[in-house]
């Protein structure tokens, strides 16, 4: 279980003191698939960055099974979020001058996984293997994207805006690609967004506005 205790991060701007998350605090089960809302500036992703430990709180904790990531050094945070997390973008993020199977293999070697093939078939990238990223059209770059984090046999998916650059039909296939390997691996989906729309997808949803939570809804 991830818990978020009365997180609060904070940025100047000149004189004034903006409250990107203020006293949020969140439980989130193993095996979830959350949904966090909000417009641009709401604080969202924010906390999205603060739950997987890219960012730090100024106070407050973030616990994983009873563990507080807040305390770790920065090597001990690097290992944590190698061993426990990956994430999904709205740019994908892929590195153009290597191939479909190639950039995949990235997130393997963070992880051992050796089942690249299995994943590159339940993704329906099966005889793109040795084609370049601008090759590819947006659905197929975000599969490759999806793969490359699933390779890494993640505890937590953190997606950020993972169907914002694609049109209805693409992002729905996205969204369904998701929760089948979430139900065939058995991790947490963390998904920020302000599609309206991917919410019917959540077991959780979580509404921002303002840096705090206004709204939770466990479906």
């Amino acid at each position: 279980m991830i818990q978020i205790k009365n997180a609060i991060k904070t940025y100047q701007n000149g004189s004034d003191k903006l409250y990107a998350t203020n006293n949020v605090s969140l439980d989130i089960k193993d095996n979830e698939f959350v949904v966090i809302l909000g417009e641009s500036g709401s604080g969202k992703t924010t906390l999205m960055n603060l739950i997987s430990g890219l960012d730090s709180v100024d106070s407050g904790s973030i616990m994983y099974d009873g563990e507080d990531i807040c305390t770790l050094n920065d090597k001990e945070l690097t290992k944590f979020r190698r061993d426990n997390t990956a994430f999904i973008f709205q740019a994908y993020y892929l590195l153009p001058a290597l191939t479909v199977s190639q950039n995949i293999k990235l997130g393997a070697f963070l992880s051992g996984e050796n089942e690249i093939q299995k994943i590159i078939d339940s993704l329906k990238l099966t005889g793109k293997e040795n084609k370049l990223p601008a090759a590819l059209s947006g659905g197929e770059k975000q599969r490759v994207a999806i793969a490359r984090a699933i390779a890494k046999n993640p505890k937590v998916l953190f997606c950020d805006e993972p169907t914002g650059a694609l049109d209805e039909e693409t992002g729905k296939d996205v969204i369904n690609y998701i929760l089948k390997l979430q139900r065939e691996n058995g991790f947490t989906v963390i998904m920020v967004t302000h599609n309206e729309n991917i919410a019917k997808y959540a077991t959780k949803i979580v509404r921002m506005n303002s840096g705090e939570i206004r709204e939770i809804i466990s479906c």
